[in-house]
């Protein structure tokens, strides 16, 4: 069912909305919610979580996009819930994925900082796009949807350490693009 008829079916208050909404991306959801978490429970209250989500926030939000919409609920609530797992203790698979990054971005709370987050996301749109179709997927992959280096290179039919070789080079091109966006690291 195309995206359209389902949001006017959320707008109907119609159960069949949620039916749709699981039918077209409830796999892709799960997949999301289990890289983050690495526990096919916890994944699938998150997947549900973000259905509920979805179902309180349409109406009146209309999305453009809902793929992207349903994904960065389960994604957001994925997350909330690594961190409650995890607290103090490490997770060894999400936070290196985490950790390649931290030396791009830094990392900091304060007020301007969070007013700088939409710009920060403006600027990372520019640097995807001026990655190739490969690159950009790769980095992805690994970054938003949190796929393993095996997996990755699985989807693309490469080789693990050339996936590990070009998400090396891409971080150090973020880094440089950042610093050239005028971007303190």
């Amino acid at each position: 069912m195309d995206d359209s008829k389902i949001i006017d079916l959320f707008f109907e208050r119609s159960q069949q909305a949620l039916t749709e909404l699981s039918k077209k991306y409830g796999a892709i959801c799960h997949k999301v919610a289990v890289n983050v978490l690495k526990n096919d429970n916890d994944a699938e209250e998150c997947v549900n979580d973000a259905y509920m989500g979805v179902w309180n926030t349409i109406p009146p939000q209309r999305p453009d996009s809902l793929a992207a919409y349903v994904f960065r609920i389960t994604r957001n609530l994925s997350l909330k819930k690594y961190r409650y797992n995890v607290a103090e203790k490490r997770n060894s698979y999400y936070d290196v994925a985490l950790d390649e990054l931290e030396d791009c971005l830094g990392y900091s709370t304060t007020p301007q900082d969070e007013l700088d987050a939409k710009e920060l996301t403006s600027i990372f749109d520019g640097f995807l796009g001026e990655l190739d179709k490969t690159n950009r997927i790769i980095f992805v992959r690994r970054y938003w949807f949190s796929d393993s280096i095996a997996d990755i290179a699985k989807i693309l039919n490469m080789r693990d350490h050339a996936v590990v070789g070009r998400l090396s080079r891409m971080r150090e091109k973020l880094k440089q693009y950042l610093i050239e966006k005028g971007v303190t690291i």
